[in-house]
């Protein structure tokens, strides 16, 4: 930070001079405040406009008001700790080394945008999930839940030091994003990440949630009861379906972890009585999986409020403090997540539900109100984007690029067309098989390997939307399989990532 700035900031605080005074050559850099949550499945937003009506989110649905919606934001390797290792050094994982959630640990050495930050002089924090194994580095204050956390009453990490918190983790998490911002350094701009655990699984809402939906049955998604036929092995042999996969745990037969007897109390009052009723019913089948999609849709969507909730308070601040004008929120999630699609909960997979992650953002006279992209971005882009919009270099080893252009509505003309995707995590949990491939706008071409199976599936978004079929072997798609191979080993060139995936990337347990 320069002595011009800390002057002008000191004279601020003295009521010596106003933001009205300051030239527009004299206004700060813009703030950032990044809003993450885990697991945020983007048909549970609103703005989305997805079909079954899942659930009002006023205030994400707000940023899209007053911003810009993103509709194909999509992951790399669609799971928790990679995408968060891709977002802080916009590379992939192949080059940043965090492959997966079993065996990897992020290399904090690496070049990542809040370090560049916080030596271009900001004011930098994380708050919430960071699930990275390693201490966060080039933050001025950190606040993190170790490993996945809990929900309720949540043990955290305050730069090095345990803690414990009182109250329903979104709520503590935005406390702290809150207290922070009260007391941050306001002669310089800031970058704070604001980052939640919810709504990962076991989607435990808050007390108060308990009950919002009524007891609706939620409308069911088409291929709920999705067969798989004439799809891969790999496809066919998953871990993660409603079916067999749910746990009592996630159907909350089981009570959470950290309740208070209070809590514990009104949890109580809410599922005892459902749960006793659906004990007496024995249910099975296709009953017994609607059974299942309800309670998951109470409890992830309940998770879900509470993040909304977030959201409006951290808005609400920024209003209140004045600097919302200088501040841009980005509101976003690790990868997309599936509400019942194809019979599944989680994510790992190229397909779209798991692919593509919500973006919305709002950045008062830069981004159009309203507007909306169909441009294919992705988290690699997200620290090249911090980094020009604080006017600072983007390093030439970053992989994404900024999307700042898009943002302001002169996306380039040699923006991507083709993105590519690699999964490493097998075989637990879920035994989703590694794969890679290449996603247009219309096409998913995908390859599993390395392991007892070695196949190719083709998707075609534009014939077959729900994606429940494969024209990998259809003649009639044989020139676009070719196009499609040619151009994934162009971007696997491209990217650096020609060789076959290390062994450890694939977890801890033998194929």
């Amino acid at each position: 930070m320069s002595l011009r700035w800390i002057i002008l900031g000191c004279l601020i605080t003295l009521g010596l001079t106003s933001h009205a005074q300051l030239s527009a050559a004299d206004k700060q850099p813009p703030n950032i405040l990044f809003i993450f949550s885990d697991d945020l499945a983007y048909q549970a937003i609103s703005a989305y406009g997805d079909s079954r009506k899942l659930l009002e989110t006023p205030h994400m649905d707000r940023l899209a008001r007053e911003g810009m919606r993103f509709d194909r934001c999509l992951v790399g390797n669609s799971i928790c700790g990679p995408s968060r290792a891709t977002i802080l050094t916009g590379k992939y994982s192949h080059m940043n080394g965090f492959y997966n959630n079993s065996n990897s640990r992020f290399d904090s050495s690496q070049v990542t945008f809040p370090k560049l930050l916080q030596a271009a002089g900001y004011s930098t924090a994380i708050m919430g999930k960071w699930h990275l194994v390693s201490d966060p580095v080039g933050f001025d204050e950190w606040h993190i839940l170790p490993g996945q956390g809990i929900y309720y009453n949540p043990p955290m990490i305050h730069k090095g030091e345990k803690v414990k918190h009182t109250g329903y983790t979104t709520d503590v998490i935005t406390d702290l994003s809150i207290d922070w911002l009260k007391k941050r350094d306001k002669t310089k701009p800031f970058m704070l990440m604001s980052q939640h655990k919810a709504p990962h699984r076991e989607w435990s809402p808050a007390i108060r949630h308990l009950g919002w939906d009524k007891d609706r049955q939620h409308t069911e998604p088409e291929t709920l009861f999705d067969d798989f036929a004439g799809r891969s092995r790999a496809v066919v042999e998953h871990d993660m379906g409603i079916d067999k996969t749910f746990t009592e745990l996630d159907a909350k037969l089981k009570p959470a972890p950290g309740l208070t007897p209070e809590e514990r109390q009104q949890w109580d009052a809410y599922y005892e009585p459902r749960n006793a009723a659906y004990r007496q019913a024995k249910l099975s089948g296709k009953e017994l999986v609607r059974w299942r999609y309800n309670r998951y849709m109470h409890d992830y969507l309940g998770c879900v409020k509470a993040v909304d909730e977030s959201v409006g308070r951290l808005l609400e601040y920024l209003e209140s403090e004045g600097i919302a004008d200088n501040t841009i929120v980005v509101m976003t999630s690790d990868q997309g997540f599936y509400l019942g699609e194809h019979g599944w909960f989680d994510k790992r997979w190229i397909f779209e539900e798991s692919l593509r992650t919500p973006l919305l953002v709002r950045w008062p006279g830069s981004v159009k109100a309203g507007s909306s992209s169909s441009e294919l971005v992705s988290l690699v882009d997200f620290a090249e984007t911090f980094l020009d919009v604080a006017g600072q270099p983007i390093p030439a080893e970053m992989q994404g690029r900024s999307l700042v252009p898009v943002l302001k509505g002169e996306t380039p003309a040699d923006w991507r067309k083709s993105f590519y995707y690699h999964y490493y995590e097998y075989p637990s949990p879920h035994h989703v098989r590694p794969h890679y491939g290449v996603v247009t706008d219309r096409y998913k071409l995908v390859h599993y390997y390395n392991t007892d199976v070695d196949e190719w599936e083709l998707m075609d978004r534009q014939k077959d939307p729900l994606e429940t079929k494969s024209f990998y072997n259809d003649p009639a798609y044989t020139d676009t399989v070719r196009e499609l191979k040619t151009e994934l080993e162009r971007l696997r060139r491209e990217l650096k990532d020609t060789e076959p995936a290390p062994r450890k990337a694939y977890g801890n347990q033998p194929f």
